[in-house]
């Protein structure tokens, strides 16, 4: 026995014809009636009887009648109750600051959207450092990078790779703004990086490595912001994902493609297993690889390519 069926026999009872009831319901009049005999063969009794001027309800289709009407009257309170205690709670979600600059508003603005009553709090850090965060129990999720910690053993959603640009002073490079480069090409250049405590820099040295050249490493930063800052401030340059351009002043920076098929982070959504997670972080997490691919789709996230999903 179905709801639908409940609400067709009600409208048909109480508009004493079936044409009547299925105009009122947008139903065909055929289809109406068919639901009627089903229902009538799953309760063994009939319900109505049909006279010369439309149908009426017997003995048993009265009685049934006033404990439809309570049924459906209780399906539409738990339907209401159900609407009106929305999702609500605290999820804590972290992200890396190239990755906060591209992703951390539209996410926001997406969860208000679609989950209002639950609040966010945002941590921006280093990946390493919420990979930790993440093991503490600390963060309900995190967008990490392949080689990142935090997301052994855990949840892990890939979503998409990001290409790592040269992004230089302008007037450093002699390559003109967006043309591919080289390692070779770059390896002249004083570099600002994060230390080796961080998953970047392992990727640049690593790519280096494989080329057999030794990069400049002018200066060690940990902290984004400060970097971006010290690369516009001076003759300097750095290896970053197209995001970070999100943090610099138009027109002080070049950007080039590096010509080697490795320099490239693959972007996950990290979390705890799905029994440790509230509904409300289960919400967050299909919130956000929903941001992410549709940032990607829609242009708005340089250098970055969809995994398969």
């Amino acid at each position: 026995m179905e709801l639908r069926q409940l609400r067709y026999f009600v409208r048909v009872a109480e508009l004493g014809s079936i044409g009547r009831a299925a105009r009122d319901l947008g139903v065909v009049g055929s289809a109406l009636s068919q639901q009627i005999s089903r229902l009538e063969s799953e309760l063994a009794t009939r319900l109505l009887t049909r006279t010369s001027t439309g149908v009426v309800p017997t003995e048993a289709g009265t009685a049934f009648l006033r404990q439809a009407r309570l049924t459906l009257r209780h399906a539409d309170q738990a339907v209401a109750a159900a609407r009106e205690t929305r999702l609500s709670g605290m999820v804590s979600v972290g992200f890396a600051p190239t990755t906060a600059s591209v992703l951390a508003r539209p996410f926001h603005t997406a969860m208000t959207q679609r989950h209002p009553n639950v609040r966010l709090h945002l941590v921006e850090g280093l990946s390493g450092n919420l990979g930790d965060l993440l093991n503490g129990r600390k963060l309900d999720l995190a967008v990490l990078f392949q080689n990142d910690s935090g997301g052994q053993g855990r949840g892990l959603i890939p979503v998409l790779d990001e290409k790592l640009f040269l992004l230089a002073r302008r007037g450093l490079f002699a390559v003109p703004d967006g043309e591919p480069t080289t390692l070779a090409q770059l390896a002249p250049l004083p570099l600002a990086v994060t230390s080796k405590a961080h998953g970047l820099r392992a990727w640049v040295e690593a790519a280096f490595d494989r080329a057999g050249l030794e990069p400049w490493i002018a200066i060690e930063v940990d902290g984004m912001t400060t970097l971006m800052d010290i690369v516009q401030a001076n003759a300097m340059a750095t290896i970053q994902p197209g995001a970070a351009v999100a943090r610099v002043e138009a027109g002080l920076l070049t950007m080039h493609p590096i010509d080697d098929p490795y320099l490239y982070r693959r972007n996950s959504v990290a979390c705890m297993n799905d029994e440790e997670l509230s509904p409300a972080a289960l919400a967050a997490r299909s919130v956000l690889v929903d941001v992410m691919r549709g940032l990607v789709r829609q242009g708005g996230w340089p250098g970055a390519t969809l995994l398969d999903s």
